[in-house]
């Protein structure tokens, strides 16, 4: 039977119900605007949203701006009450003179190896003590994790004595384990871990279980890859600490060949006193690693801050 509908004596005939949907739907799904796809539109509040993101980023990027420039003028023109972004000339002589005065790669090598050994171990126990808390079940098991949460309140500041007189009585003074053994333990990575792996469903390890696996091997074999973008992100927030950490670096280590690079950097500004070009570009040296770490591993960090469960808390 034909769909086809022909004019009748009152005027052209209307097409049927269904060929009219077809054309509706055909007509929706063609793409409007010359760019080939309907652009957002402009409403107040994503204007507003829009403005609020360029005065944020704003007051992000004009320190750094004005330290970049300032490391580029010379000496005698950074202390000039007129405010002024270019001196009378470009120069990199205040890198020149930071990088001379001072043994900045090995700096950078022990930073780079107290960094990465740190992170690598804060993410293990982390995880270990994370993964316990929330699937195990023990005596006590609540008062010591929140004993463990408590360590969040506590400042670092006060634990910097009983933990000099350990590592001097372990005689780990001037060694990268001395730097690096007590900034392993993070209460806040816990909790971060804590609040992740209680939203793993436990039907994947039961199964797990029912295979013949061990707590160990789902552990290993389940729960960390589904942790993957949690734990990139209690890792890249553990490099970017504990490469700027520098008051327990600066107690533990008087050896200039074991200092990381924040620790040798104060020491080569006290050493020539105020020279603001050379301090800028000290300061410009040392953060260009994080902005680099930053820019690589962006995605990973709004991944892991989107699924640790804390976005809506």
């Amino acid at each position: 039977m034909s769909a086809t509908v022909k004019d009748g004596p009152g005027g052209p005939a209307t097409a049927p119900p269904a060929a009219r949907g077809t054309a509706r739907a055909r007509t929706a799904r063609r793409p409007s605007g010359p760019g080939g796809g309907r652009r957002p539109r402009w409403t107040p509040g994503r204007a507003a949203v829009f403005a609020a993101a360029l005065v944020l980023a704003a007051l992000w990027v004009l320190p750094l701006a004005w330290a970049v420039a300032t490391s580029l003028k010379p000496e005698n023109e950074t202390t000039r009450t007129s405010l002024e972004w270019v001196g009378s000339r470009l120069t990199f002589e205040a890198y020149e003179k930071v990088w001379a005065s001072g043994d900045l790669a090995q700096w950078m090598i022990n930073s780079a190896y107290v960094s990465v050994v740190t992170t690598a171990l804060t993410v293990l126990t982390c995880a270990m003590a994370a993964y316990g808390f929330s699937r195990t079940e023990f005596r006590g098991r609540k008062a010591l994790y929140g004993l463990v949460m408590a360590g969040i309140m506590v400042p670092p500041q006060v634990l910097i004595a009983p933990l000099f007189a350990e590592m001097v009585a372990l005689g780990l003074v001037d060694t990268y384990w001395g730097v690096i053994l007590p900034q392993v333990a993070v209460p806040a990575m816990v909790f971060i871990l804590v609040k992740f792996f209680e939203g793993v469903p436990r039907e994947l390890e039961e199964a797990a279980h029912v295979d013949g696996a061990g707590r160990w091997r789902v552990f290993w074999t389940v729960v960390l890859p589904l942790s993957r973008p949690v734990l990139a992100a209690v890792a890249i927030f553990t490099f970017i600490q504990t490469w700027n950490n520098f008051l327990w670096p600066f107690l533990v280590t008087t050896d200039p060949n074991a200092m990381t690079l924040p620790v040798g950097l104060v020491n080569v500004q006290s050493t020539y006193g105020a020279r603001y070009a050379q301090v800028m570009a000290s300061l410009v040296i040392a953060g260009l690693p994080l902005l680099l770490v930053f820019a690589l591993f962006q995605r990973q960090i709004v991944r892991g801050v989107a699924h640790t469960g804390l976005a809506g808390q």
